[in-house]
């Protein structure tokens, strides 16, 4: 009986890899600190708990992160199974019931004989007698296995914050101001709460959100940036008076059946599958509590506003992949340690659980005696892989989406002077990777049961 895999973190990316591995026969040993050792951004010890938005984003095949749900629902993946199990209308975006999601994962790995669960933190590096090690310890990784990191490869760590946006009751909104709508009427059309601003009520409460104070820097963070991605709202309007109605709080797309078209709108999104939580959309926050009630009940139909959740910050934890790990995910200086999920410098949910996804896939394949290949580099998951693994440069290394900008160009067609543009460009992105994807994935071994 060969040794059993130790995967380190409970997260997205570890859970993916515990399924990719269990369901093939392979004993997995899960490491998961929490509750035992709380972070600054969870709320308790669910596996795969999404600390920031339950969005997991644009579910559409010619997006990139859409082809990518394509590509992790081929490869049985279970945060994406358990997505859809949990899914709440969101538009043409995959959103899920949180609490939901977590049990569901938790509930089918908890089922696999061959998982076994330890509550406990890995207080240093992995000991040698584990073995193969998946490090899956995701952004938030404690300082403890953080130094040990560190120290062991030879690499300062970098950081940078990523933002936590309000979460209200349904109940609590005036509907005699704000409306059920989304953009475009797309999905069931009526995914979103939408609270209008005139211009005056947007430039006064633009100019109050600059000026409201925000929670103080710790020493150890005052060098640490943002991910561009997930700016605190306070800092894009900072930006520029209108940066805001340009971004999150844009109107197009949307009637207001209450009065006249708004200058902007707020809009909130469905947080779980009873549809009585909905968070805040762009509205991550480094604002202190009690500035963020007293501003945000200013916006027209939040004025009596419930908030089961204030914004937070919190800071991101991720390696210089492209320097410590081989194009299999593997360090390195010592090729039985995987790093999967965004510790790898990949960044969001989505994106996570893929890296967790194929660390899984690639050790299973090893210990089949296959010799793994990573999926093509015109697919979402090879794109995203290729990045952090080798592509990006390791001086200016950040976080990043998966996004059409990380695959290989396309071809021009015959007879045109140019690749198709617009639309047309990523559906023949999203068609070339579909065509590549399948000879990759059948070429592992798949589950034993």
């Amino acid at each position: 009986m060969s040794a059993p895999i130790h995967i380190v973190g409970a997260g997205l990316a570890g859970c993916e890899a515990a399924w990719q591995l269990a369901k093939r026969g392979h004993k997995v040993v899960l490491h998961e600190m929490r509750p035992t050792r709380m972070t600054p951004a969870h709320a308790g010890g669910g596996l795969a708990e999404l600390v920031c938005s339950n969005s997991l984003r644009a579910d559409d095949i010619a997006s990139a992160v859409g082809l990518l749900h394509a590509e992790m629902r081929q490869a049985d993946s279970l945060v994406l199974a358990a997505a859809d199990a949990t899914r709440v209308p969101a538009g043409g975006a995959l959103a899920v019931d949180r609490q939901g999601f977590s049990q569901a994962i938790e509930a089918r790995l908890l089922a696999r004989p061959e998982l076994t669960l330890v509550r406990e933190e890995l207080a240093g590096w992995p000991p040698e007698a584990w073995g193969d090690c998946i490090i899956a310890s995701g952004p938030l990784t404690s300082d403890s296995l953080a130094q040990a990191i560190a120290r062991r490869t030879g690499q300062a760590h970098l950081h940078f914050f990523d933002a936590i946006a309000p979460i209200v009751t349904r109940d609590s909104v005036d509907f005699s101001k704000a409306w059920f709508q989304s953009r475009y009427d797309k999905g069931a059309g009526q995914d979103y709460i939408n609270c209008p601003l005139s211009r005056d009520e947007y430039e006064t409460f633009v100019a109050a959100l600059v000026a409201a104070d925000t929670a103080p820097f710790r020493e150890w963070e005052k060098d640490t940036p943002y991910f561009e991605g997930c700016l605190p709202i306070e800092v894009m309007a900072a930006r520029g008076p209108r940066t805001l109605a340009f971004g999150p709080m844009k109107p197009v797309g949307l009637d207001n059946p209450n009065g006249p078209r708004p200058y902007a709108v707020v809009q909130l999104r469905q947080d779980n599958a009873q549809a009585t939580l909905f968070n805040m959309v762009g509205f991550q926050t480094k604002l202190k509590h009690g500035e963020q009630l007293r501003l945000f009940r200013t916006i027209p139909g939040l004025e009596g506003a419930e908030f089961v959740r204030l914004g937070g910050l919190h800071r991101n934890t991720f390696l210089n992949s492209p320097r410590l790990l081989d194009p299999l995910l593997r360090l390195k200086a010592e090729p039985r340690l995987r790093f999967a999920g965004q510790i790898t410098g990949c960044e969001g949910y989505v994106e996570s659980a893929a890296i967790g996804l194929l660390a899984g896939r690639f050790l299973a394949a090893e210990r089949a005696g296959v010799a793994p290949q990573p999926p093509p580099p015109s697919t979402a998951m090879g794109a995203l892989l290729a990045h952090i693994t080798g592509l990006a440069l390791a001086e200016t290394f950040q976080p990043m989406n998966v996004n059409f900008g990380l695959f290989p160009p396309l071809p021009t067609p015959p007879g045109k002077r140019k690749p198709p543009g617009g639309k047309a460009r990523k559906e023949a992105y999203a068609a070339r990777a579909q065509a590549d994807f399948a000879p990759w994935l059948t070429a592992f071994p798949e589950a034993s049961r």
